[in-house]
């Protein structure tokens, strides 16, 4: 096992390390820069004695971008393994201390998210393998495919439609409330939380329909099996069945499946904090990227695959912990 964590361990420094250059190659690529908007801004200013190619030119110095792709993501990936990500050029602070301010508010999210989704897909993809081809099997599918086939920006604008437009029950937009300042800090956190609600239902809806059917398939394949008969022929209860013996097997395939929720639930947050602007990692990001903020669009790209390698291998380990047939020598 130790010697299979450390080729795991190994493989996503490779991997993460060419994603990475992959991605500073894309962004240096792009046809603008937010350092251009930066040198513009300051020769226009009165005290300014340089001009816009003098400002442009100590800029591009100053951030690498005056040598090639290569000797720059070199330059850039040697500062980042010292934990130095560089200065935002959009938000004008360091890149990891923008990060701490909003980060927090896409873990509750997406924290959230994940216990409703767990909680709530994995029951009834159970309950729709164990009554195959009933009303309650098409409801759920239904549901599934429903939630699978939205787009984010049309769900979320129907949800915000009749939430708060319709039935005024939350806030089109925003993090907090008009009296938020004013109020005590329990207040504070039951005001953020109340905003958070519309964004958990969208993403929850989102995503909950592929881990249903991933569940149900998987249900139906175990109910199947040779010792799921064997278990009933002895008399066994139902629920002992299902629970006891069928479920452990389930989670095996669902394991590897899990392991891709996180990742993809910071990125694909993404669109959804921008909709309703909550000031999370992924509407930063967003603003970021837009901007041309190389030194926060490196770290974000960067920490999502970072978070993508880490969920795989707790995955890989995972298998061994779930099956004991799964061994890595």
């Amino acid at each position: 096992m130790r010697n299979f964590i450390i080729r795991r361990l190994l493989l996503g420094l490779f991997i993460t390390f060419f994603g990475a250059m992959v991605v500073y190659t894309v962004i240096r690529s792009l046809p603008a820069s937010y350092v251009e908007t930066i040198a513009r801004e300051r020769a226009s200013n009165p005290l300014s004695t340089k001009t816009y190619q003098e400002w442009l030119d100590q800029l591009n110095a100053v951030y690498r971008l005056n040598v090639g792709i290569i000797p720059g993501f070199f330059g850039w990936i040697g500062n980042a393994i010292r934990g130095n990500f560089g200065e935002s050029w959009h938000f004008g602070i360091p890149v990891t201390e923008k990060f701490n301010q909003v980060i927090w508010y896409s873990l509750i999210i997406n924290i959230a998210t994940l216990f409703v989704e767990f909680f709530a897909a994995i029951p009834l993809g159970i309950l729709a393998a164990r009554k195959q081809y009933s009303k309650t099997d098409y409801a759920v599918t239904v549901f599934a495919l429903m939630g699978i086939s939205l787009p984010t920006f049309f769900l979320a604008t129907i949800l915000k439609f009749v939430f708060a437009i319709k039935l005024g029950w939350f806030d089109l937009y925003g993090l907090a409330g008009r009296f938020h300042s004013s109020m005590t800090p329990f207040r504070q956190v039951l005001d953020i939380g109340y905003h958070m609600i519309l964004p958990v239902i969208t993403l929850t809806m989102l995503s909950i329909g592929d881990l249903m059917r991933y569940t149900r398939t998987n249900m139906l394949e175990v109910l199947n099996s040779d010792y799921i008969r064997t278990a009933r022929a002895k008399g066994l209860s139902e629920r002992v069945v299902i629970n006891k013996h069928a479920f452990r097997n389930t989670l095996i395939p669902l394991v590897s499946y899990m392991s891709y929720l996180i990742p993809a639930m910071f990125g694909g947050s993404l669109i959804t904090e921008t909709l309703f602007q909550i000031p999370g990692i992924g509407y930063i990001s967003f603003q970021a990227i837009v901007r041309g903020d190389i030194p926060f669009a490196m770290f974000y790209t960067t920490f999502l695959i970072i978070l993508t390698q880490i969920s795989l291998i707790v995955a890989d380990i995972m298998y061994a912990v779930v099956d004991p047939r799964v061994r890595a020598n």
